[in-house]
């Protein structure tokens, strides 16, 4: 797939797959296009060149709020919750697009699973800590049954023990059945806890394989690890 703006290409020839309960990162040095892959795979941007399929249904130039109707969610960098309302009505957010009668009981059953949300589910959203939110961006997500999350950068300026907490819930979305696309720059993280990984540099993928494996990449070490 290539995928840019205007006359600029920025992604040239990045061939992708994910699998159902997979969790696939991307990792990659400040401008090498990883955003722009996001934000083309959810609509925003339509591929240049090649092919984008959903279950073996194209979705190239279907637009954003249709991708979320089709299954995609995508966890933007920043915290996109809305600091007015309270935990609760920010979780009931991620159901809009589901017109079934078995929201509350999924709503209920969430903030069981996430005793950080349940404790604070009155309260409003804007007095959560940075992790919080990411937290309860990401427990939202599973409130649309996604297919597909695409996430980038879910860690950016977290403290070490959010950012595990945070993977945690990662983990919950991956274990119910979702495929999860991460971008992140927090590079070890990322590769600890993916099924496979892929190294974007300058549009293209140089490196790929499983994310053990790319621990001990020669190349992934000394760039992206010091050594």
């Amino acid at each position: 797939m290539h995928s840019g703006y205007g006359t600029r290409e920025v992604i040239r020839g990045v061939s992708l797959s994910l699998g159902a309960g997979e969790i696939v990162a991307m990792i990659g040095p400040n401008g090498a296009g990883k955003s722009t892959l996001l934000r083309t795979i959810f609509g925003f941007l339509r591929p240049t060149r090649g092919t984008l399929h959903l279950d073996g249904e194209s979705i190239a130039g279907v637009r954003p709020h249709q991708m979320v109707r089709r299954g995609i969610a995508y966890v933007m960098q920043g915290h996109n919750v809305l600091p007015g309302l309270s935990v609760e009505d920010n979780l009931q957010l991620g159901a809009y697009v589901r017109v079934d009668r078995q929201v509350r009981t999924d709503l209920d059953r969430l903030l069981e699973q996430f005793p950080i949300l349940q404790a604070r589910r009155r309260q409003k959203a804007g007095v959560l800590s940075g992790g919080e939110r990411r937290i309860l961006e990401l427990a939202r997500v599973l409130l649309q049954r996604p297919k597909v999350v695409l996430l980038d950068e879910p860690t950016l300026g977290l403290a070490p023990r959010m950012i595990d907490q945070v993977y945690d819930v990662v983990h919950s979305v991956k274990g119910a059945g979702v495929a999860v696309f991460v971008v992140e720059q927090n590079v070890r993280t990322a590769l600890r806890h993916a099924h496979r990984a892929c190294v974007l540099e300058q549009g293209t993928v140089r490196f790929e394989g499983r994310g053990e494996e790319m621990l001990q990449h020669p190349e992934v070490k000394r760039v992206y690890l010091g050594g």
